[in-house]
């Protein structure tokens, strides 16, 4: 990721694991490579003997696991989550996995994404008098199990599904037995792999090669399967496209080792990078990433454009998220604290600044500016992606659309804003041309304004 906390935020991150004596060590493993998907709280539910134990707190993995919590989370099945709040607050109560005794049994639930109904939902529960012990939306899905009146609980999970509108990938753990399901759409990735005759469920393939399981294949959008045995059992199949893959899963969110919806992520980043340099070509003498994000695009940008790429920024890999910026008249040190100026690549140079996304704006203008304070001689920003105008409803934490520089600002009243050069930004038709997935199966809404699901109730 960027150094930089002025850019959309992670979703979530799920992993869980059916059918090993370990699932719970398993899990905190898949947790720790999913990090970077949420960073506000974790948390693990296991079940075994009959019973559910969980425990989750607020912080990193390894801040809130260690090994004596671990130890306390025996069971065959676990299922776990990393969070960033995309709706509800950042506190303990809003943690996952969600966990409630229910006629159906222990009931634990892990989910990445964002209902666009959910506050309807959560109206009419209430309203039937189901009592909310969050404000996350994850908990919406726990009411409508618990409370559907279909006689098996895949039955009652399927009729769940059914009510929800908006961006799902959920772990779902019953009575020790664990359901993986994805929203119709696909706004979010989840894929299954099989480790030692146990299955494993995770948001992204990295999680599996920590683990060493194999990648068996995605959770396709619209399917509702159960682990167990030789094969998942599906209970609801994939539904044909067209899809809504998040494109900014490839921008920025994904880690670079991972397959998303079927593609390399870091060959799908360096292709932006080609295809930016073709766009927006410029005469300079070296291509300088935005660590970290931005690296993959900055090689592609290199090679297609002919030029030397060095790492003129480097990164503190020891900030952080604690970190307080200190009293208000010397706020101006916070990027210099997480970024800082390699004098001899820069001094003297014309420099093809590359990053993934601009989001308000502020940490591009203070890189710039710390830039040309090292001795840069022209500074020309190339953005891997096209200008992000809109919010998302669909599982990121963005700002208020009033808060997106691209939302107000023309290209060139950024890039005065900025303090750059010259700028440009990837087009929406370069963006989806690097892709092998159809670009009809991609939603593009924070770019284009074109969403596809709306609560048409709310």
């Amino acid at each position: 990721m960027s150094a930089s906390d002025d850019r959309f935020h992670d979703e979530c991150g799920v992993c869980a694991v059916a059918g090993h004596v370990d699932a719970a060590n398993l899990v905190y493993l898949g947790l720790y490579a999913l990090q970077h998907r949420g960073q506000e709280s974790a948390g693990i539910a296991v079940a075994g003997d009959g019973e559910l134990s969980h425990h989750k707190g607020m912080g990193h993995v390894a801040e809130v696991f260690d090994r004596e919590r671990l130890g306390r989370l025996a069971g065959a099945s676990a299922v776990g989550h990393v969070r960033y709040s995309t709706a509800g607050s950042s506190t303990l109560v809003n943690a996952q996995p969600v966990v409630a005794a229910t006629h159906r049994g222990r009931l634990a639930l892990a989910h990445n994404g964002n209902l666009v109904n959910a506050l309807r939902l959560r109206r009419r529960l209430e309203a039937d008098g189901a009592i909310f012990q969050s404000t996350s939306d994850s908990e919406v899905f726990l009411h409508l199990i618990a409370r559907s009146r279909a006689v098996t609980l895949e039955a009652a999970l399927l009729e769940s599904l059914d009510a929800a509108v908006g961006a799902y990938s959920l772990a779902v753990l019953c009575d020790g037995r664990l359901f993986a399901a994805r929203d119709p759409h696909g706004f979010r990735p989840l894929v299954l792999g099989r480790l030692d005759g146990a299955w494993v469920v995770a948001s992204e393939t990295c999680a599996l090669d920590l683990l060493g399981a194999a990648l068996v294949r995605e959770v396709a959008p619209g399917e509702v399967v159960e682990l167990a045995g030789v094969a998942p059992r599906v209970l609801r199949p994939g539904r044909p496209g067209p899809f809504a893959h998040c494109v900014f899963e490839h921008v920025y969110f994904a880690r670079p080792d991972s397959l998303v919806f079927g593609e390399d992520v870091t060959a799908v980043r360096a292709g932006f990078g080609r295809r930016l340099a073709e766009e927006h070509p410029t005469d300079a003498d070296v291509v300088v990433p935005v660590p970290d994000s931005g690296v993959p695009a900055a090689l592609g940008y290199a090679g297609r454009a002919g030029l030397p790429f060095a790492f003129g920024l480097v990164r503190n890999h020891y900030v952080g998220r604690t970190f307080i910026e200190p009293r208000q008249a010397i706020r101006h040190f916070g990027v210099k604290v997480k970024l800082n100026p390699a004098r001899s690549v820069v001094e003297h140079r014309r420099l093809v600044l590359v990053d993934d996304s601009i989001v308000r704006g502020t940490t591009s203008r203070k890189i710039v500016a710390m830039l040309r304070a090292a001795g840069a001689r022209e500074v020309h920003l190339r953005i891997s992606s096209p200008p992000t105008t809109g919010p998302c409803f669909y599982g990121i934490d963005t700002p208020e659309r009033a808060e997106l520089i691209a939302a107000s600002k023309s290209v060139e009243e950024i890039r005065e804003f900025t303090g750059a050069d010259s700028l440009g930004f990837l087009s929406e038709a370069g963006m989806l041309a690097c892709l092998a997935t159809p670009p009809e199966n991609f939603c593009t809404a924070c770019f284009s304004g074109r969403y596809r699901v709306l609560d048409e109730e709310s």
